[in-house]
C-alpha cells in the first residue's frame, strides 16, 4: 500500500489573529513524514462552526487521512466535537470510560469536577477515544466512509504525547509499505543563499532524484536534502553521498548537520583545545553572549563578557585608548580589535571576541551607514577584525552580527595548529 494522503485541519481563532503559532502542525508534519506520511495540506481556520464545517468536508474529498488539532475544551468556544458529528452525521454520545478517568482524576485532586467538563467525553458515534494522559480531553479514532479522521486536542504537550504514543504508531501499522520520507541538513553561515545556490548548482543534478530545498536561518542558510519513495537502505546511502558531495564544496562555510547548533559548535572546537571564551560587546547588547550560553554546559568554556554601550565602559573596564576612539571612532576595526585584547585581559579567557555597530535606525553616516559592524577575534595566537555591511532592521543586524562575531572565532579556530 502506498503513502495515505494527510491533511491537517488546525483550528483555533489565535492561530489566525498571531497570538500562537501553530508548533502542532510543524511537529505533526516532520513525525508523520519520518513515518512515511507526509502532510500535503494545512488548513489554518478560526472557531467558527460553519467555517470549521467547510474546511472538514473539504479536507475529506481529498485525503486519506484528516487530523484536526484544537477545539477540545470544555467551554462554549470548543466546539470541534459538535463539527466533526455533524460533518459525518453521526450523533455524540457520552462515552462513559472517559466520565470515569475525569472524575478518578478529580477526586485525585480533591476538587469537584465541573459540570461543563462532561462535554469533552462527548464522542461521535462509532468514535474510538484515544487515552489523553496529559490533559482531560481524549483524541479521537473515526473511521468513516473508508477516511480516518483524528481529533486532537490542541495543548501542544498533550498533542505530542498523542501523537508519540498512539496516533504514529497506530498509522504506521494502517500503512506499513508507506516509504519513510528522509532528510539531511547541511548547515552553513557566512555565505547568501543566492551564492550558495549557485556554488552547488550541478551537484542539485548529480544527486537526483534526491529533492534539495534552501533554508535560511538566523545562523546562515541551511540545505535540506531530502530522499522520497526510496527504501530506508537506498535513502539512507543515497543522503549519505549527497552530504559527503555538499560539504566537501561548501568548505569551512559548513558547520554542522541537522540538530547542530552554530554556538554549540563553536563551545565543542573550545573545548578540544581546553580555551575559554569572553565577550565584549556594544551595539549587541549582550546577544553574542546569549547564543552561547544558551548551550546547556556552556560554563565550560564561557568566561563572561561586557556589554561596553558606554565609551567610558571600553576605555575604564575594557582599557581601550580614549584618543584611539577619538580618532576612530567606537565603530572601527582598531577599537574592536583593542576590545578583543581588552576582554581576554581582564578575564583570563584564551580567546575574545568583540563587537562594534550601528543597529540603527539612526545613528549612521555617509561614512558609517546604518548596519556598518566591526566584529573581532583574538586567540593566544593570533587577531583578526572584519568588517560587515548587515541589511535589515534593528533586530536583524544584532542578532545577524552576534552570529557573524562567533563565526569568526569559530574560523580562527580551524586555522590553529591541530584543527
Amino acid at each position: 500500500m502506498s503513502a495515505p494522503v494527510v491533511e491537517i485541519v488546525a483550528i483555533g481563532t489565535e492561530l489566525m489573529l498571531g497570538e500562537t503559532i501553530d508548533t502542532n502542525s510543524a511537529w505533526l508534519g516532520a513525525a508523520l513524514a519520518e513515518a512515511g506520511m507526509p502532510v500535503l495540506r494545512r488548513t489554518a481556520v478560526v472557531d467558527d462552526f460553519d467555517l470549521m464545517a467547510t474546511a472538514l468536508r473539504e479536507a475529506l474529498t481529498r485525503a486519506d487521512v484528516v487530523i484536526t488539532t484544537g477545539g477540545l475544551g470544555p467551554t462554549h468556544d470548543d466546539f470541534t466535537r459538535e463539527v466533526v458529528a455533524s460533518v459525518l452525521d453521526r450523533p455524540l454520545e457520552q462515552n462513559d470510560d472517559w466520565v470515569r478517568v475525569l472524575e478518578e482524576r478529580y477526586s485525585q485532586r480533591g476538587i469537584r469536577m465541573p459540570e461543563n467538563n462532561l462535554r469533552q467525553a462527548m464522542v461521535p458515534r462509532g468514535g474510538e477515544v484515544l487515552f489523553n494522559p496529559r490533559g482531560s480531553a481524549p483524541g479521537l479514532w473515526i473511521e468513516h466512509e473508508g477516511r480516518i479522521v483524528i481529533v486532537l486536542p490542541g495543548v501542544p504537550v498533550e498533542l505530542r504525547t498523542l501523537g508519540e504514543q498512539t496516533v504514529v504508531p497506530r498509522l504506521r501499522a494502517r500503512f506499513p509499505d508507506a516509504p519513510p520520507v528522509r532528510s539531511i541538513r547541511v548547515r552553513t553561515t557566512g555565505v547568501g543563499e543566492s551564492r550558495l545556490a549557485e556554488q552547488v548548482a550541478d551537484l542539485i543534478t548529480a544527486i537526483e532524484p534526491l529533492d534539495v530545498a534552501f533554508l535560511p536561518t538566523l545562523a546562515g542558510v541551511d540545505i535540506r536534502i531530502t530522499a522520497r519513495g526510496m527504501p530506508p537502505a537506498e535513502a539512507d546511502a543515497a543522503l549519505a553521498r549527497a552530504e559527503s558531495l555538499f560539504s566537501e564544496r561548501i568548505g569551512r562555510a559548513h558547520f554542522g548537520r541537522a540538530g547542530d547548533l552554530h554556538p554549540a559548535v563553536l563551545g565543542r572546537a573550545l573545548q578540544a583545545r581546553g580555551w575559554r571564551v569572553a565577550l565584549a560587546e556594544s551595539c549587541t547588547g549582550g546577544l553574542a553572549a546569549k547564543l552561547l550560553t544558551d548551550i546547556p554546559g556552556s560554563s565550560a568554556y564561557v568566561l563572561g563578557g561586557v556589554v561596553a554601550y558606554d565609551n567610558a565602559v571600553k576605555t575604564g573596564l575594557l582599557g581601550v585608548d580614549a584618543a584611539l576612539i577619538e580618532r576612530e571612532g567606537a565603530v572601527s576595526e582598531p577599537v574592536v580589535r583593542a576590545m578583543a585584547s581588552g576582554i581576554r585581559r581582564i578575564t583570563g579567557a584564551e580567546c575574545g571576541v568583540a563587537i562594534s555597530g550601528v543597529a540603527g535606525p539612526g545613528g549612521g553616516t555617509p561614512e558609517k551607514p546604518v548596519g556598518t559592524v566591526f566584529i573581532a577575534a583574538e586567540t593566544p595566537t593570533r587577531s583578526e577584525a572584519r568588517r560587515l555591511s548587515v541589511p535589515g532592521e534593528r533586530d536583524d543586524v544584532r542578532e545577524r552580527s552576534a552570529v557573524a562575531a562567533l563565526e569568526l572565532l569559530r574560523r580562527m579556530l580551524l586555522n590553529e595548529e591541530g584543527a
